[in-house]
Order: C-alpha cells, then structure tokens, then sequence
C-alpha cells in the first residue's frame, strides 16, 4: 500500500514546480505544499503530539486545510475534518468525543474560538488568519515557519488515518474510522475509471470536511493534477467563470450544485470546451436532470457514482457510455468492491428484486469511533450493511430506491420517495423536489410533494398532478403539493427529509 502522503512526496520530488492548488489569488506548488507539510508536522511533533493523537480541523477549503491534514499525517497523527460552518452544540460533542489533542481553526470562528475555552486548556490549538499566540495557542504561520525534511512515515495499512463525522439525515452523527489503506483503495479505485492524471484538473466546491470532497482532494493530489477551490457556491456564475476561465477538465458536484448551474447560469455562454469529466454523487441524480446537464455540456463525459462516509466515499460508478442504456442507475461495483443485494432473510436477491445493498472491499471503514454497539449493527460478517434499498437488473447494473428509513408505507402499498422525485423532476419548471410521508389515519400515510420552482417558473398544483397521473400509478400521486423557496440541506447538499417531516409535524 502507497500512502496518500507518501505518492504527495513522490510528486513534490519528482516535479516541485507543477502547480498544485489555487485559491483566489494564492497559488502553491507540488514543493512548497509538500515543505509546509513537513513543517507543520514537526511543528506538531515538538509541540507534543504523538502518533494515534486526533488533530481535529475547522476549516473552510483552503491550502491551508490541505497543508493540516498531510502534516499531520506526516506526524502520523489522526486527521479529524469538522464542518466549518457548525455551531457550537455541535462542535464540543465532536471534539470531546474524538479527544481532540490540537485543533487547527480559523481565527475569526467564534463558536470554535467558545468551545475551546470550555474544553481543556491543554488543548493544542492553531490559528488560521491571525497573529495570536500563546503557550499553547500558535499562529499558522509560526506553525509552518520552520522548515521540515520528513520523509513519509511508513505506516500500517490498518492504522486509523482519519475520523470524519456523517453529516446524517437523521439522528446522532457518528465517527467513521478511516485506515491509510481504505483512503488508498478509494483513490486507487477512482483514479482508474476517471483515468485522473497529472495533465488534469479539477475546479472544487465540495467542503474538505465530507467524503465527497476529501475523495476530491486525494484523487486528483495522487494524480499530481491541480486543483482550483472555488468558494462561490453562492453566486453560481462566477464558478462557472472560474471554470472557463482557468480552463479545467473537471467538475465535481452533487445534484443541488447541477441544477444550481442549470437553472441559474446560461452555460451556453461560457467557454466550457476543456471540462473532460463531470463527476457526481451525494444523492441521487433524476435521469431528466442528467440528461439536461449532457445536453449543456455535451463534450464532458458524466460520471453518476454512488457511495457512503464508510465506504470512504465510493461503491459505485456508472460508464458513461451506459448513461441512456441504464437511465436511472448508479452502475457497477468500482475495482475491488462487492456489492449484494439482499432480502429481509439476508439471502442475495434476484434481478429486479428490491432488497437492502451490502457492500464489501478494502475501502469500508474501519467502524465507529469509540461506538462498538453501532459498528456492530452495519459491519456484519466483513460486509457493510449500507442502509440503502435498491435492486439489480441482469447485467449487475445497481438501481436504488432510497434509503430504508425513507419508505412511505401508504395503504397496502410501499413507495420510494425517488421514484416519484424521478417523474416530477422531468416536468419543466421543476427546480428542485424532495418527497416525503404524512400521516394520515385512513392510509397510514399519504405522500406530499415539495418543490422549489425554477427562475420565472408557472407551476400550478393541477398542471403537477396532471403530469403525474400519466406516469404514475394512481398510489404513487402526490396528494398533498406545496411550493417553497429551498429545500433543507446538510452541508454536503443532502436533502433533509426529517426536518421536512418536523416541519410537517409543527
């Protein structure tokens, strides 16, 4: 096994002058990344960090996050991404239970800055921003000051490298306990089918603090290509102006960010000719918005993945060449992966039967940090119980249905919210929709629609229902429809389902 940190030195001896990442105006080779790598780890060193020890980051993508996370690894210690813009209610949880022994954040983040007055004052932390130091309160750049010349350590393959807390659509967060070797398989696996290398690059809008964006970060830094971190999510044409402008062969999103793109930004007006891939995954893409986005872009080949936080990031990916032959799947197993689906018996269904996803590989995780009870009900026999429904076709082809706890049992019958999502999104001016159940005490539920609409969009509840009842079966028709501004979204652009039943529920 190569260690991530280990193919960065390979890179940063082989090339130091290649470019490595743009942010703004700032701009770092493959040498200086790999020498403030160095430093900050023995930085950490010095300052009483050992090897297992959790170096929790709250961080927004910058160089900075990338420089943390490789010297801490170079430090051998354990790299903890926190969601930058969480509160406090969250961020003393996750930093007492990981027992953060340091904590890089930027200067000017008041609920990190609060929490760690409430925490143990031999906390290590690092200031991003600003001059602020102390016994043990050190600024960034007093941190990398002093030059390093570390050699990657050789690590254990099995070795924890990383805990990275779900960003869950329901419940409590949890710990993934990620190895060296389950970060390696991941970029192994995915540099193979996008074929990433050191001639590519990559405009990035995927926070560093999920799996999707750290897959982002490692694959294309394996690769020696060069990233671009884009924070103008916000206001989606000046992404799509950095696009063009530094004339990338990649994007990656999930489908918010698409149809973000699609329904704000007239991209036939851009220069988008360099984009080679589109990459994408955090939840499921409609085929009519795959569709739209092939037909905006039409030179770059699109990429539909499926994956999970305990599986690193990925399990699935779809060839594009099969996007119109297997409209609606998330394709086949990627190298070195399993998966099965299985009935409510644990036998390994037929094609076309709907069971739950099993997956196995070098790349799921190792389980829960400090959570054995939790580790034990998805880690089952070395197979991960994913949580997801869905089926296969005869060609092995993987189509999901939802999550298991989505089900909207309605009468005698049992709907996937994607399956209505699907046909409403191909109706025109739909923006976005998310599907969801509402009790009722004659059908025990009954399904209710949300939708944002698009721009300057004429939507009607009557028009919605008559599209519908030529598509779907009469059990599968929204009976309730409202119109909203946004859909609630974890950070990682996940639609939030409970918070839609909350608010139903209010």
């Amino acid at each position: 096994m190569r260690s991530l940190s280990s193919r960065l030195e390979q890179h940063a001896l082989s090339a130091p002058d290649r470019r490595a990442i743009a942010e703004g105006a700032r701009r770092i080779d493959y040498g200086t990344l790999w020498a403030q790598a160095c430093a900050f780890a023995a930085f950490l060193k010095t300052s009483g960090i050992t090897p297992g020890d959790r170096v929790a980051l709250i961080l927004n993508n910058g160089i900075e996050a990338v420089v943390a996370c490789y010297g801490s690894w170079l430090a051998e210690a354990v790299v903890v991404p926190l969601n930058a813009q969480a509160r406090a209610r969250d961020l003393e949880p996750w930093l007492r239970h990981c027992d953060a022994r340091c904590v890089v954040h930027a200067h000017d983040h008041a609920d990190a800055l609060g929490v760690l007055e409430a925490l143990d004052t031999s906390i290590l932390r690092v200031s991003v921003g600003a001059a602020n130091s102390g016994s043990r309160n050190m600024d960034w750049q007093e941190a990398v000051a002093t030059p390093g010349t570390l050699d990657a350590p050789q690590v254990e393959p099995d070795a924890l490298a990383m805990i990275l807390y779900t960003s869950g659509t329901t419940g409590a967060p949890k710990g993934v306990m990620l190895s060296h070797a389950n970060l390696a398989a991941n970029v192994d696996s995915i540099t193979e089918y996008l074929e990433l290398t050191r001639d590519d690059s990559i405009v990035t809008v995927l926070p560093f603090y999920y799996s999707y964006g750290q897959s982002v970060l490692h694959t294309h830094l394996a690769s020696g290509a060069f990233l671009v971190i884009e924070q103008n999510l916000v206001f989606p044409h000046l992404m799509v102006e950095t696009l063009a402008r530094e004339k990338v062969s990649g994007f990656s999103g999930v489908p918010s960010t698409f149809l973000l793109l699609l329904n704000r930004v007239p991209l036939g007006d851009y220069d988008l000719s360099s984009l080679r891939y589109l990459t994408q995954a955090g939840g499921g893409m409609a085929p009519a918005v795959a569709n739209r986005l092939r037909e905006a872009i039409p030179q770059a080949r699109l990429f539909i993945m499926y994956g999970q936080t305990e599986a690193t990031a990925r399990l699935a990916w779809l060839p594009p060449h099969m996007l119109d032959a297997k409209s609606g799947a998330v394709g086949l197993a990627i190298p070195g992966v399993e998966l099965q689906v299985r009935n409510e018996a644990g036998q390994v269904c037929a094609a076309f039967e709907v069971g739950e996803v099993f997956a196995r590989g070098p790349n799921v995780m190792l389980g829960y940090w400090r959570n054995p009870e939790a580790t034990a009900s998805v880690l089952i026999d070395g197979w991960l119980k994913t949580g997801d429904m869905g089926h296969t076709d005869t060609d092995g082809y993987l189509y999901l249905s939802g999550r298991r706890s989505d089900m909207i049992k309605t009468g005698a019958h049992r709907v996937h919210p994607k399956d209505v999502e699907e046909v409403l999104a191909e109706l025109p001016g739909v923006g976005e929709v998310a599907v969801i159940g509402v009790d009722d005490d004659t059908l025990g539920q009954i399904i209710k629609a949300v939708i944002v609409r698009a721009p300057a969009a004429d939507l009607s509840e009557l028009r919605i229902k008559a599209h519908c009842r030529e598509r779907l079966a009469a059990y599968k028709i929204p009976k309730i429809i409202t119109f909203a501004d946004a859909l609630p979204k974890t950070a990682s652009g996940k639609i939030r389902r409970s918070e839609l039943q909350q608010q139903e529920a209010s």
